[in-house]
């Protein structure tokens, strides 16, 4: 099948046409709560340390999640940008607690500099090997994690954030840069994610195959089916072997 001819019915994986690959981080490379735990922590210590105000009124029950849902609607424009919506909540948090607001910078570095330090699921970096030595990986994700910083860089040629692109997934925009820095079409990368909406229809509506990477036996909701679905990045290596 040519890239002029009909796309791949979703549901049908035409590995004959993958010549690059797309992945999602979080959640599909690492679990991201136990690490936005820890990050979390880290930023409440640091509260204690040089705004203690701040960190008495954030342990408050629902006070976090107010202060989170005003920040989005005042500054819609931060949508797709989760570190500037975060810093502009810690920011929030303080002039509430009449600290200076100007500490929401070095207060969000150090929650930053502790999201970045993942823990892999155990098949991820035999996966990228494999899969880095067959096609070249971009990354794609709405979260704040550096390729780099997290340990992974050395397998992607690039990565392509919300926040650094200006919009993220599912519109179609990300995807085709992603697949433009690797030279070619939507038709010819396989994206991988663990959201259903955000990475798997996204992908789709791009004109991409979808992987659905599904690590804990959610049931498929939507009408429109993914090319693949994995339990584990083994899976994905496997399905991607010539027959």
């Amino acid at each position: 099948m040519t890239l002029q001819q009909a796309p791949t019915l979703p549901g049908q994986l035409d590995v004959s046409r993958i010549r690059g690959i797309s992945l999602d981080l979080d959640d599909t490379l690492w679990p991201i709560w136990p690490t936005i735990e820890r990050a979390e922590e880290v930023l409440h210590s640091w509260l204690l340390r040089e705004a203690p105000r701040t960190a008495d009124l954030l342990v408050t029950p629902g006070v976090l999640r107010e202060l989170r849902e005003a920040t989005e609607r005042e500054r819609s424009d931060l949508a797709h940008d989760l570190s500037a919506l975060r810093r502009e909540s810690i920011r929030a948090a303080l002039r509430r607690a009449g600290e200076d607001p100007a500490l929401a910078d070095p207060a969000f570095d150090a929650f930053f500099a502790e999201r970045q330090r993942v823990t892999l699921y155990e098949d991820a970096l035999p996966a990228l090997q494999w899969l880095s030595e067959r096609y070249p990986l971009v990354a794609i994700s709405n979260g704040n994690a550096d390729v780099h910083l997290t340990g992974v860089g050395q397998w992607f040629r690039g990565a392509f954030s919300a926040r650094a692109f200006g919009s993220g997934k599912p519109q179609a925009p990300i995807f085709h840069a992603a697949a433009a820095h690797i030279g070619l079409a939507p038709q010819q990368v396989l994206h991988v994610g663990d959201d259903a909406s955000l990475d798997v229809l996204g992908a789709i509506n791009a004109g991409m195959q979808a992987a659905w990477l599904v690590r804990d036996q959610r049931p498929w909701e939507h009408e429109m089916q993914p090319h693949l679905t994995v339990s584990d990045l083994r899976a994905l290596c496997a399905a991607l072997q010539p027959a």
